[in-house]
C-alpha cells in the first residue's frame, strides 16, 4: 500500500520545518503521507477542496500546521469527517500561545485534535495510532518505536558521565 493515509497542509511554507519533522515520523513507521500548503485565510477554497476530498483519495487522517490565528485545523475540520490533528506553531508575540489556543478551542462539532506547540513528532505518532487502530502492523511499529524510546531511557540511567556525583536508585527500585 503506497497511496498516502495521513495528509498534512501547512498554513504557509514557512510550515514546512514542522511537515519534515511530521514525515520522518510516519517515514520512520512506514505510513506513506502527503503535504500541501493551502492558508484558511489567502486560499480558503483549496483549503475546503482539500479536505472534502481527502476521504475519497483514501487519507485516513488529517495534521493541519499552523500559526498565529491558527484557522486552518478548524477550517479543514469543518470540511471534513476525518480525524483532524492541529499542531499549533510557536509565532508572532505570543509564542503559540495563540494558535495553541485558537486549535484546542473548537465549537462543538468541529472537533480537532491538538498537540503540543511545535509538536510535530507527536501529531505523527497520533495520526499513526488512528491508523494503528485498524491496521495491526503499523500497531506492531508503533509498539516497536515505544520500545526502542524507552530502551534508550533505561540506558541513560547507565550513564556515568551525566550522573558520576548523584546517588541513583537500585534499578530494582524500578521493576
Amino acid at each position: 500500500m503506497n497511496h498516502p493515509r495521513i495528509g498534512i497542509i501547512l498554513g504557509s511554507a514557512s510550515d514546512a520545518p514542522h511537515a519534515r519533522k511530521i514525515g520522518a515520523t510516519l517515514r520512520e513507521l512506514g505510513i506513506p503521507f502527503e503535504v500541501t500548503v493551502a492558508s484558511a485565510h489567502r486560499t480558503p477554497e483549496d483549503a475546503a477542496h482539500y479536505a472534502q476530498s481527502s476521504r475519497s483519495r483514501g487519507l485516513e487522517a488529517i495534521i493541519a500546521v499552523a500559526g498565529l490565528s491558527a484557522a486552518l485545523p478548524g477550517a479543514v475540520a469543518a470540511q471534513t469527517t476525518l480525524p483532524v490533528i492541529g499542531v499549533p506553531v510557536e509565532s508572532g508575540t505570543l509564542l503559540g500561545m495563540d494558535a495553541l489556543l485558537s486549535t484546542a478551542m473548537m465549537p462543538p462539532g468541529v472537533p480537532v485534535a491538538s498537540v503540543g506547540i511545535n509538536g510535530a513528532a507527536n501529531a505523527a505518532l497520533l495520526a499513526a495510532r488512528i491508523v494503528a487502530a485498524h491496521d495491526g502492523a503499523v500497531a506492531e511499529k508503533l509498539q516497536s518505536y515505544a520500545d526502542e524510546k524507552a530502551a534508550k531511557v533505561r540506558s541513560s540511567r547507565r550513564d556515568a558521565q551525566v550522573f558520576a556525583d548523584l546517588p541513583m536508585a537500585p534499578e530494582e527500585a524500578l521493576r
